[in-house]
């Protein structure tokens, strides 16, 4: 009883502050302490989670030997994936894997609705994969759980839908942001790859928690980029040949990546339970690591290590801990890594572990514009050299831009992260030739790849974006009563009688639909007590000129009203039984006060 009265007591709380917050407060205004929120709270968890991760790696490695081979390479990487699996399995109990995806299908599907656990499940489980070796990075992770910060204060405060949509965006900019110190580079990654037509009102909340987030890691950790970048020399026309054949170089890197992970994770979707998924991955990723230590965590260390270096002898520093430690194969070395990296990912992913594309896709970027301009001067190509630094720190730009199709976030996410504003023209020519590139090959994303399959992906036209929003359940009309195929007129006449509807479903006794009367069509005999029992509905019935499943998505409900010119369409499920109608003039509506929602400021 006591517990009962202190729930009103809330409740009438929590009601007078809306009305509160309603009467005095703009819901712009009250959107943007929101978006600071979410910058704040993202910002935390995204230090947390690399304070976690650092915590983890150096307690289990700081004894590892230079000079050789480590046997734990063969445990830790199956012992933080099994880990990270019990605690899904068992405490989280939902899948928390491929953050950005998960966005994109929130957004979509379910009205940025984000479940309130992945605010802390997806720190600690990446913590868990990536602290023990799992060859993926933390950021796809940060960035579900900012979008989740995002979705749950929404729901907390009560916003609209547009509003929601609009928080998720701010909590995966506050995450980008933060946790590369990038904040441009933030709110292009939302703008471009999660987004569709914002408005510049929009863009105000995105900023305002992309910077909040950048802000206060300045503040915790200071103001040094992520990757120390030292300029080797500046822009020169004459190596014009040379950015644009790494370009094309990244973009087909990009397309083997993304195509090679897509097949990796179809064998690990066909295996049965999680400990076949665990003793594949597991052994896959433990022997990649023993043979190329470079694969452990997140891959940073290499990175610094490529764009600092200063000769074969920081270089070859690469190969420490390795079976290849004193050898002069350093470029075999770094190319046998880029080939497996992506087998090395999907098993950690696929075995169970937690985490994203983002760090690959960097790692993969900086080896692969390392090596190209090593080549590039072996050989002496049109007897112009290339400075190495300049071109790895090039060749992460294009493969962020290639793997995630968003050349924009490639350019400004490199130039934030190793200060390397100098070399914007160069970095501009390889993200455009690497997009261009894999475009050509792959029309979606490595994020976007199964959302497109499954006809859910978001996209940047307007019409195809609303109709992706709207759901089936929202524009079908249901019915509580139905006719059956040996009814009389009388029947169909009572019916009618009561009901403002012009067409009633016709199903059998398994509620299987077998056809509609239209009152168009009887309305010359429906009454006409003579005849009530001279006609049945077997008689009165007619065919549609199209059935709808209630599993297709409304682009092609809108398809199949276009192609039959109907105004009145029955949907069935998988198994033929009615479910109800959908009518053309619901639809219209739906999508009308959704596109109305979409443009408001």
């Amino acid at each position: 009883m006591e517990r009962e009265k202190r729930n009103t007591r809330a409740r009438k709380a929590a009601a007078w502050a809306l009305r509160w917050r309603r009467r005095h407060v703009s819901d712009n205004q009250f959107l943007l302490f929101i978006s600071l929120l979410v910058g704040i709270f993202t910002a935390c968890a995204g230090m947390l989670l690399k304070w976690l991760i650092g915590q983890i790696e150096e307690l289990l490695t700081h004894e590892f030997v230079m000079t050789g081979s480590n046997w734990l390479y063969l445990v830790y990487p199956v012992v933080g994936i099994w880990l990270t699996m019990l605690f899904v399995r068992y405490v989280v109990r939902d899948d928390i894997s491929h953050g950005v995806t998960k966005i994109l299908f929130a957004i979509a599907r379910k009205q940025s609705n984000i479940r309130s656990h992945n605010t802390f499940t997806s720190v600690i489980a990446s913590a868990i994969t990536i602290g023990f070796g799992g060859s993926v990075g933390a950021e796809a992770p940060i960035v579900l759980t900012g979008s989740a910060i995002g979705s749950t204060l929404g729901r907390i405060f009560r916003l609209s839908a547009r509003q929601m949509m609009l928080l998720v965006g701010c909590g995966a900019a506050g995450a980008v942001a933060g946790i590369f110190k990038a904040p441009i580079a933030g709110l292009v990654f939302v703008l471009e790859v999660l987004m569709i037509d914002l408005t510049m009102t929009s863009l105000l909340p995105l900023l305002v928690s992309s910077v909040t987030a950048a802000a206060l890691t300045f503040a915790v950790s200071g103001t040094t980029p992520l990757f120390e970048f030292h300029l080797q020399d500046t822009f020169a026309v004459s190596r014009m040949p040379a950015y644009l054949l790494l370009g094309v170089v990244c973009g087909l890197v990009s397309l083997y990546f993304t195509r090679a992970m897509n097949a990796t994770e179809g064998v690990f979707r066909r295996l049965q339970g999680p400990y076949a998924r665990l003793a594949l991955g597991g052994v896959m990723l433990s022997t990649l690591i023993y043979l190329l230590p470079s694969l452990y965590g997140e891959g940073y260390d290499l990175i610094k290590l490529l764009l600092n270096g200063n000769g074969e002898a920081d270089w070859d520093m690469a190969m420490n801990r390795s079976l290849f430690y004193g050898s002069d194969h350093l470029l075999v070395y770094l190319l046998l890594v880029v080939l497996f990296k992506v087998f090395a990912s999907t098993a950690t992913n696929g075995g169970g572990g937690c985490g994203g594309i983002f760090a690959p896709s960097l790692f993969l970027g900086c080896i692969s514009g390392f090596i190209f301009s090593r080549l590039w001067n072996n050989y002496d190509v049109l007897g112009i050299p290339v400075p190495v630094r300049n071109f790895a720190m090039l060749g992460m730009c294009g493969l962020m831009s290639g793997v995630m199709h968003a050349p924009l976030t490639g350019i400004f996410l490199i130039a934030e992260l190793t200060g390397g504003y100098a070399l914007f023209m160069p970095l501009m020519i390889v993200s455009v030739v690497a997009y261009l590139t894999i475009k050509a090959f792959e029309p979606h994303s490595i994020y976007a790849m199964r959302l497109a399959q499954r006809g859910e992906l978001l996209t940047h036209h307007t019409d195809k974006a609303i109709l992706t929003l709207m759901s089936m359940d929202s524009v079908i009309q249901h019915y509580d009563h139905v006719l059956y195929p040996d009814m009389t007129l009388g029947d169909v006449a009572t019916q009618v009688s009561n009901s403002r509807n012009h067409v009633f479903p016709v199903v059998n006794r398994q509620m299987k639909f077998v056809g509609a009367v239209y009152l168009d069509d009887i309305r010359h005999v429906v009454f006409r007590t003579e005849l009530y029992r001279e006609f049945r509905v077997s008689q009165l019935m007619k065919q549609p000129q199209a059935l709808l499943s209630v599993n297709d998505s409304m682009d092609v409900v809108v398809s199949v009203f276009d192609r039959t010119r109907a105004w009145t369409l029955p949907v069935v499920d998988d198994e033929g039984r009615f479910v109800g109608f959908i009518r053309k003039s619901a639809v219209l509506s739906a999508y009308r006060q959704l596109l109305s929602d979409f443009s408001v400021d």
